[in-house]
């Protein structure tokens, strides 16, 4: 089993869990985040005055999959996510030990 935490622009949100959705993955777990990779944030004119834009907003995806999913996974958010410009995201994969359904007491795969 693996993890899969992408970092992907917010208005990709619909558009990547579509993507999940039709290689039939079941469940995703999302949050709003901040941060900044190497355009380090920008700067922004409100009211006349220029102010740095540090943190951009972004959406964390996580995803717990199957070592047999995993390579459809990444492409389907790699395709869905992207738009070509600066700062569309990144893709971590990561082992997972163990799940655990906590209504069944289902184990390993069986619980995603």
């Amino acid at each position: 089993m693996k993890m899969v935490t992408a970092v992907i622009k917010p208005f990709k949100l619909d558009d990547v869990r579509e993507a999940l959705s039709s290689i039939g993955v079941q469940g995703i777990t999302v949050s709003e985040v901040k941060g900044f990779g190497r355009q380090k944030g920008h700067t922004e004119l409100y009211r006349g005055a220029e102010y740095v834009v540090d943190f951009l907003p972004k959406t964390k995806v996580e995803i717990a999959v199957s070592d047999e999913i995993l390579d459809q996974t990444i492409e389907a958010i790699s395709a869905a996510a992207q738009t070509g410009n600066i700062g569309d995201g990144k893709i971590f994969v990561t082992s997972l030990e163990q799940s655990i359904r906590i209504r069944t007491g289902e184990t390993g795969v069986d619980a995603l």
